[in-house]
């Protein structure tokens, strides 16, 4: 009879030590969410070995789905503080290790754009990265807007960044990754294009080109600003700036009432420049020709 109280003791023990250890190791990792945040529309996921599924509010996603958004919106959430907005036209493939103290955030972005808006820093042992067909980002925390586009045979990636900075790096036609790093600060956006034998920045970071960002962009951003979260957004009286080509409308811009117009960063023609003095500060509609 002691023999089995002692064996009983001894496997009760072994019970109660399984089960401190488990609890621990459950405290150590974090649960790692990953869902359709919002949707509404037409789109789908892809999932290995399941093939396509229609997406809907609140569906659990799997690391290395690839999601598309064809019509409609979609919002999706990762952790309980990063959200990724997704515009019409947009497909991509999500990966996320990890949990959310010690994860990593990876997002394919192929074609369409996605506006990111991680809410807290991330800790030092946590990444989060933008991969396009010739670029890559990093950020800690930031609200920052991509968008790849193709005019042409030329492929565009275009970074814009509302709150922190991005640092971005060239990816090669042939997969390798520049080692120059260019940031991209808060106000500010780049494009990058590659057109079948160069990959490169159009120019230096500039000023962000509000008349080309969404409304709904818009509308995340004046939400944080809300939130009391330091973004950049443009203020005040606005004005258009209207860029005319051979009688046609090449494309417009809308300005704070007092700054100035920007050069825009593809030219109609081969020959030929924009008629205005672009040091000129502009405090109506104007429209500039092309000369």
């Amino acid at each position: 009879m002691k023999k089995k109280s002692i064996i009983f003791g001894i496997i009760f023990a072994i019970f109660i030590i399984l089960a401190v250890i488990g609890i621990r190791l459950l405290q150590k990792k974090s649960y790692r969410l990953l869902k359709v945040y919002e949707f509404y529309g037409d789109g789908s996921v892809t999932r290995e070995k399941k093939g396509d599924i229609t997406p809907y509010a609140n569906m659990v996603l799997e690391s290395g789905d690839e999601i598309r958004l064809d019509k409609g919106k979609m919002c999706l959430q990762a952790d309980e503080d990063k959200y990724i907005y997704l515009e019409e036209d947009t497909e991509l493939k999500l990966v996320a290790e990890g949990n959310s103290e010690k994860g990593r955030t990876s997002i394919e972005l192929r074609r369409g754009a996605i506006t990111n808006d991680i809410q807290n820093k991330l800790s030092d042992e946590s990444s989060y990265d933008i991969n396009t067909p010739n670029s890559t980002m990093s950020v800690r925390g930031t609200i920052f807007r991509v968008n790849v586009y193709k005019i042409g045979n030329v492929t565009y990636t275009k970074v814009s960044v509302f709150e922190g900075k991005v640092t971005t790096r060239l990816v090669y036609k042939d997969g390798t990754v520049s080692d120059k790093e260019v940031e991209v600060e808060k106000g500010k956006e780049v494009i990058i294009f590659e057109d079948g034998t160069t990959t490169d920045y159009l120019s230096d970071p500039r000023d962000i080109d509000f008349s080309a960002i969404p409304d709904d962009v818009i509308g995340i951003v004046k939400d944080a600003k809300d939130d009391g979260r330091d973004v950049a957004l443009m203020e005040g009286e606005v004005v258009t700036v209207t860029f005319m080509y051979n009688g046609t409308v090449f494309g417009t811009q809308k300005i704070a009432k007092g700054d100035k117009a920007t050069v825009p960063s593809l030219a109609p023609a081969a020959t030929g420049g924009w008629d205005w003095d672009f040091d000129k500060t502009i405090d109506e509609d104007v429209t500039i020709e092309w000369k």
